[in-house]
């Protein structure tokens, strides 16, 4: 009896395992708002990491959070770290813009788990409201894929997503 649950338990595993190395080598969660301000407003709130306080919405997960800037003020070159009990550790650094239609961050997960991922905010003027469009991208190792297999990234990051940019609706239409 024990010897056949076993291989039963082994039999999945390893069907899990080959399941996860069919999953592809790279992953991209996205989502947009349209916002009632012109992009010329929006940006900034994007741009200056010091303004994320008030709109994003990893801010408020963890009231303990540590949080450290440095590089230029504003734009390429501006860096924010953070170390918390509930969002980990982690930097990240405006490496390009646009203004004031697109920002490229690079973002490095320290803690818990290491990852070394893009942040893409896309600012697309249309009449009087701007499609903001918030991404991150990068490489899914292997124990990535694994675990995908159990949480779905897409809702985790993108839900946060979509408060922070709700948050940031609510900011920029003031």
């Amino acid at each position: 009896m024990f010897k056949s649950i076993a291989i039963v338990v082994l039999i999945l595993i390893g069907a899990i395992l080959i399941y996860a190395a069919t999953k592809p080598d790279t992953f991209r969660v996205q989502r947009s708002a349209s916002i009632n301000a012109p992009a010329e407003k929006i940006f900034p709130f994007i741009n200056d990491f010091r303004k994320w306080v008030d709109w994003s919405p990893w801010e408020k997960i963890d009231p303990e959070l540590k949080r450290s800037f440095g590089g230029a003020a504003s734009g390429q070159g501006a860096v924010y770290e953070w170390e918390g009990e509930k969002v980990g550790k982690g930097r990240m650094e405006i490496a390009k813009i646009s203004p004031p239609t697109s920002i490229l961050i690079d973002l490095d997960f320290l803690k818990p788990f290491e990852a070394h991922n893009i942040a893409e905010f896309t600012l697309e003027p249309g009449g009087n409201s701007t499609t903001v469009t918030w991404a991150m991208y990068g490489p899914s190792p292997y124990f990535a894929k694994v675990m995908h297999i159990f949480f779905s990234m897409d809702h985790m990051v993108g839900t946060q997503f979509e408060t922070g940019l709700a948050n940031l609706k609510t900011i920029a239409e003031r």
